[in-house]
């Protein structure tokens, strides 16, 4: 079983946070939201993400670097 790292695991939550709702805002403004209807999707896009897939992908991660020795 792979250990985790809680740094690295952390790291990967604040990425899919700051890309969530870099992605959400850019979505918003696109759509013709002003400033703070944008702002909401974005933390509403954060809200939403799935911290299941997150947990996979840190564990895949662990599991790939274990296996090359990396």
């Amino acid at each position: 079983m792979a250990t985790h790292d809680p740094e690295q695991l952390a790291a990967a939550v604040r990425a899919a946070c700051i890309q969530a709702a870099l992605d959400g805002y850019e979505q918003a403004q696109i759509a013709g939201l002003c400033h703070e209807g944008a702002w909401e999707c974005a933390v509403d896009a954060i809200r939403r993400l799935e911290i299941d897939v997150i947990l996979q992908q840190e564990a895949s991660a662990v599991g790939d670097s274990a296996r090359t020795g990396k």
